[in-house]
């Protein structure tokens, strides 16, 4: 690409765990190096496996955190993520976050402290595609 051209890019939204030990929001920039104009791709990316999910309407998780960091995208639906502080942030079909929200090493959980919760939003079932990593 000539130097003129900036990069297409990629925003991952990451859910992670802070040094607290609590959960939190960031955006990452992912280049899209590979691939023609018409078409960027990002390098590959590691994946074991995947699994679907259905949500009710109605349905909202207790206090958790991620067994395992993996891709979470809405198929169909609303989700809502919920975090200690208060936060929260809606995603809708077409939309992702990466979720690294895991207990720190020797941690015993803490409902309190750590995770995040999950909910069903909107008049529509939630339809989930989780891409283990």
């Amino acid at each position: 690409m000539p130097s003129s051209t900036k990069m297409p890019s990629f925003t991952k939204v990451v859910l992670y765990t802070g040094e607290d030990g609590r959960a939190r929001f960031r955006d990452e920039v992912l280049d899209l190096p590979e691939g023609t104009p018409q078409a960027a791709l990002s390098k590959v990316l590691p994946a074991s496996g995947y699994q679907l999910r259905h949500s009710p309407v109605g349905f909202r998780s207790q206090w958790h955190c991620t067994p395992a960091p993996q891709w979470v995208f809405i198929l169909s639906g609303e989700m809502e993520i919920g975090l200690q502080d208060g936060s929260t942030r809606l995603f809708r079909p077409g939309q992702h976050f990466y979720s690294a929200d895991t207990l720190p090493p020797g941690a015993s959980f803490d409902p309190k402290v750590h995770g995040h919760w999950s909910a069903q939003r909107g008049k529509d079932a939630l339809a989930t595609l989780f891409v283990k990593t």
